[in-house]
């Protein structure tokens, strides 16, 4: 007796659950979307890139002798204070002192040598005017035979050497006197001059330290010319490389300012392409004013070259163009249409930042909340940003701005569900269970 009261306790209670599932834990919750609203804006399709913001003009100061930095020069904006990063700096002004010590008795000494071979000269000429009296007196008596053969031959023989001699002299001169513009040349470098107008934007040498100038000038101060004229430095990956070309136009943002927009165009692509872990760069120049002078040298700036600007155009998200309902979750004059349209036509992905006018042929579908359900409407795809794409409507009133339409599915508080063509239907037709 209590054996069969404990099974049909259990049947019941068995009953009762298979029912309780049957009517609440097998019930699909009622599906909600998450909608988003058709704007009308401007749109660009654009490549991305990061680059460096690079004055436009750079010179690298350098010392071409070796010597210990004696002192610095003085700050043309304030007499009290020494060159340093960020003083601006005119055209020969004195930017560091090398000692000179060495240099100067080196110039002593080439002055010296100038002035022994210059005496040396002179005794040379007097040699040679003895020489050539002799050497004249012995041609005036060679006729009358009153001087030897062997005394008339050494006498022209004495004036060519003597004659000789004074060219010697005259080239150990000049050589003299290349040696002291030399010795001058290396003391006048121990005095450190900027070569241009600009503004210090490194300091590499401090008051004591030794410079060695061997095969390469070592370098002192680095001066931007003018930091009213900038450039951006792009690495450009070589699969959009073929779609930039000169003079297109670049906008660009810095870390430095966020929000700001900043303007320029392409100047330059260099052929130098660079390979790292098997991808290939080049580096596009990228010209831009900055009078306001906010542009700093080295700043990373986010690049975007824009390849077409699409202004007051309708603009969706494109998770819009990429979400498909299940079959009942349409409105029911839609079911049998999509279902005898071919797979590619449904869901259309948005299309990729245009190459060519092709792009904006495309077609796609979107649909808009209908009820409970939801109901395509078919659209003309045209470029995308990679979050908005640019669609307008086949059919006229379909799509304007401010229509709502569908990007995900929200099946519970905090779940919102995306349906993706290319994953498998499980559990109830992709539903999620709750």
């Amino acid at each position: 007796m209590k054996t069969a009261f404990l099974f049909a306790l259990v049947v019941l209670l068995a009953g009762g659950g298979l029912a309780y599932y049957t009517t609440h834990g097998a019930a699909e919750p009622e599906a909600r979307f998450r909608t988003a609203t058709v704007e009308r804006d401007e749109l660009l399709a654009t490549i991305g890139a990061t680059g460096t913001v690079e004055p436009e003009e750079v010179v690298d100061v350098g010392a071409q002798v070796v010597g210990r930095i004696k002192s610095l020069g003085v700050d043309p904006a304030d007499p009290n204070k020494t060159i340093d990063y960020g003083s601006v700096v005119q055209e020969d002004t004195v930017l560091a002192r090398i000692d000179d010590a060495i240099y100067r008795a080196q110039v002593d000494q080439a002055e010296a040598s100038l002035l022994r071979a210059q005496a040396d000269l002179l005794q040379a000429e007097a040699k040679r005017y003895q020489t050539q009296q002799d050497w004249n007196r012995a041609q005036s008596l060679l006729p009358t035979k009153s001087i030897a053969k062997t005394d008339y031959d050494l006498d022209e023989a004495n004036y060519k050497a003597a004659d000789a001699a004074v060219a010697v002299g005259k080239a150990m001169i000049k050589q003299d006197e290349a040696m002291l513009r030399l010795a001058k040349t290396n003391l006048d470098y121990t005095v450190i001059k900027s070569p241009v107008t600009g503004v210090i934007v490194d300091r590499r040498v401090n008051i004591g330290q030794t410079v060695v100038a061997s095969f390469n000038a070592p370098s002192l101060f680095l001066i931007a010319k003018d930091l009213r004229r900038m450039q951006v430095w792009a690495s450009v990956n070589e699969a959009d490389i073929g779609r930039i070309h000169k003079d297109m136009p670049v906008r660009f943002t810095v870390d430095a300012y966020p929000g700001e927009v900043f303007l320029g165009k392409v100047a330059q692509i260099r052929l130098n392409a660079t390979m790292t872990q098997n991808v290939v760069t080049y580096t596009v120049v990228i010209s831009t004013d900055n009078s306001d002078l906010k542009l700093l040298p080295y700043l990373t700036a986010n690049v975007q070259f824009v390849l077409e600007a699409r202004p007051n155009v309708l603009l969706v998200p494109n998770a819009a163009l990429r979400w498909r309902p299940l079959p009942e979750q349409m409105v029911p004059a839609a079911r049998e249409a999509v279902a005898s349209a071919s797979s590619g036509e449904g869901g259309q992905p948005p299309a990729k930042p245009a190459r060519d006018a092709a792009a904006r042929l495309q077609r796609g579908r979107v649909w808009v909340p209908d009820g409970k359900l939801v109901r395509p409407i078919e659209v003309a795809v045209g470029i995308s940003d990679g979050s908005v794409t640019e669609v307008s409507p086949l059919t006229s009133g379909e799509v304007k701005e401010g229509t709502d339409v569908v990007v995900a599915e929200i099946r519970a508080e905090g779940d919102t569900q995306t349906t993706n063509p290319f994953m498998p239907n499980m559990f109830g037709g992709g539903k999620k269970q709750q």
